[in-house]
């Protein structure tokens, strides 16, 4: 289990528009899969199970859920696994059966894929900059009206406002808008569009 001290560097929890609750964090590639899932538009909620019951065992999982589009996972982040016993290893497997949830095994690799990687670190740079009101409903309303568009045009229909770059990376982290960080380094043809949950606000 992670303590709640920092480790290396990192906050002791990690927050964000799609999680319950706060999660440990205890390895920085467990952070870095954490701010993929939350900007992934494919992931709906991150939750955190610290542990459950096999048969009369209360058993330690320090487990992250994720609510995908195709089904719910525990993420298994190959460099963060935490080192458990034969006998520990068995009922926590037996544990996520009962739960109905299969393995999201992410390796070291995986998550340092670029261009994701990049692109998700310099739009998650921006999860505190403040939105005005005023700016945030008209991003929304740009997308709303017009569709997904690229991300240059998006700007260029905010002309007038101070730089809103940032106010739209912001929109990201909140889970408001998505933006495609798989295809190329984030430029101003990176496609924009309402996230699910903006379209049912």
């Amino acid at each position: 289990m992670c303590d709640k001290k920092e480790v290396q560097g990192l906050p002791a929890w990690f927050v964000s528009a799609k999680t319950a609750t706060p999660i440990p964090l205890q390895h920085p590639a467990l952070r870095d899969a954490l701010i993929h899932a939350t900007l992934d538009p494919r992931v709906r909620s991150i939750d955190y199970l610290a542990s459950a019951h096999v048969a009369s065992a209360r058993v330690e999982l320090d487990a992250i859920i994720i609510q995908h589009e195709d089904g719910r996972y525990v993420l298994d982040v190959v460099p963060a696994r935490r080192i458990r016993d034969i006998d520990e290893a068995g009922l926590v497997l037996i544990a996520l059966d009962e739960l109905n949830l299969n393995q999201l095994e992410l390796t070291a690799e995986e998550i340092g894929r670029e261009p994701r990687r990049a692109n998700a670190n310099l739009v998650w740079a921006h999860q505190d900059v403040p939105v005005p009101i005023g700016l945030r409903l008209r991003i929304l309303q740009v997308l709303l009206d017009e569709g997904p568009m690229p991300l240059g045009q998006l700007l260029k229909s905010l002309a007038g406002e101070t730089d809103p770059a940032p106010a739209v990376m912001a929109l990201a982290c909140a889970n408001l808008v998505c933006l495609d960080l798989f295809a190329q380094p984030l430029s101003p043809t990176t496609l924009v569009r309402l996230c699910a949950q903006a379209n049912h606000a």
